[in-house]
């Protein structure tokens, strides 16, 4: 795998955290440290681990060489956002570190070894789809989370509603 290849993946990853965006807008802003779905993370538990310790956190990993995740301090993180605002700001600035970090991933660091808090072997590309496989994990549950709040997801390939930045490429 090289460039080409994680440019491609980054590309549709963008478009896949539109949706995201939109559900995580679709949750009711009073529902957000709640439990729609007991003994799972509240909606702002989720955005903490989803956009920070996934995205955020895999990311600069990847591109440094070492992921730096603190998932025993999420819930801390979780309780300073206050408001669905608060969570929705937080993954926008998640996501442009971890597009910031992306854009200066080269070859080497695709196939460099990237330490990690699992203690498990990983490369840049491999780290890449845990990434992948993490975060579609995670914004499925919160597709669940919106319609346990009473509420309407939306479509889950849907870029062309996404916002600018997020939709679909020509």
């Amino acid at each position: 795998m090289n460039k080409q290849w994680l440019d491609g993946i980054w590309d549709h990853t963008r478009q896949k955290y539109g949706i995201y965006l939109r559900v995580l807008d679709a949750i009711p802003a009073d529902q957000f440290h709640l439990q729609p779905v007991p003994g799972m993370r509240t909606p702002a538990q989720m955005v903490v681990h989803t956009s920070g310790s996934i995205v955020r956190d895999i990311a600069e990993g990847v591109a440094s060489g070492a992921i730096r995740a603190d998932e025993a301090g999420e819930d801390a993180v979780a309780g300073s956002l206050e408001t669905k605002d608060d969570a929705l700001a937080f993954a926008h600035e998640c996501w442009s570190r971890a597009d910031a970090a992306i854009a200066k991933v080269g070859d080497e660091r695709l196939s460099g070894g990237v330490e990690n808090p699992w203690g498990i072997p990983l490369n840049g590309m491999f780290a890449m789809v845990v990434l992948n496989d993490e975060f579609l994990h995670h914004r499925g549950q919160l597709f669940a989370y919106v319609r346990a709040c009473g509420g309407e997801p939306p479509f889950m390939w849907g870029f062309e509603d996404n916002a600018p930045g997020f939709e679909r490429r020509s």
